[in-house]
């Protein structure tokens, strides 16, 4: 699948990219997808909740009366979860909510992912560049000439740009990421995803080996 190349300002460059139909073109495993989006979300829960039960109640343990002859139901201490103030039954505890995934099922995700956007025209390739120093509005100029405002789009980068990140971190729906952070949670979130020139060699070859 061949691609064309835009610059900044959106206009053609006359160059174009093979994408690999083996990450772009193949056939989506929709179950795959929902694993890799489930596992991301689950690891990102904080998992810290907690309530009290009985056992760690302050309250006197004294036997609030006798056990028999009262003609209503029997009651140990003041800590009972049926009270006011009592210990919740089975609360919530902490744990972790992460769960493993083969990373065949994960890589297989990722390209299931990529190769729905490139069915939908949702990949974008854009030459290299860079910014000598942080400017949103810069970034908001290329969003515009890409046609890509308002519009939930992913900028992956083939390593860490810290001008392009700083530049576009407060638009609200621009994400960059490295290769290495891509994920398919973020992928089919996007409505756009954008590609740098030299993203495409070094994504092609991190999905071979």
């Amino acid at each position: 699948m061949e691609i064309t190349v835009f610059n900044i300002e959106g206009k053609e460059t006359g160059r174009k990219v093979n994408l690999d139909d083996t990450i772009f073109g193949i056939e989506p495993n929709d179950h795959a997808i929902y694993l890799d989006a489930k596992q991301y979300m689950a690891n990102n829960r904080q998992g810290t909740h907690k309530a009290k039960e009985r056992n760690e109640i302050m309250g006197s343990t004294r036997k609030l009366k006798r056990q028999k002859g009262t003609g209503t139901a029997r009651f140990g201490s003041i800590k009972n979860p049926e009270f006011r103030g009592g210990g919740r039954i089975f609360g919530p505890r902490p744990r972790f909510y992460g769960f493993k995934l083969n990373k065949k099922v994960k890589q297989l995700a990722r390209k299931s992912a990529l190769s729905y956007k490139a069915k939908e025209n949702g990949i974008i390739v854009l030459e290299d560049f860079s910014l000598e120093a942080p400017k949103t509005s810069q970034m908001v100029k290329m969003s515009a000439n890409l046609n890509i405002m308002n519009k939930k789009s992913l900028i992956v980068l083939p390593e860490q740009n810290k001008n392009i990140y700083l530049s576009s971190r407060n638009l609200q729906d621009v994400e960059v990421v490295t290769i290495s952070d891509l994920n398919t949670y973020d992928i089919m979130r996007a409505s756009t995803i954008v590609l740098l020139e030299s993203t495409v060699d070094v994504l092609q070859s991190t999905f071979e080996n």
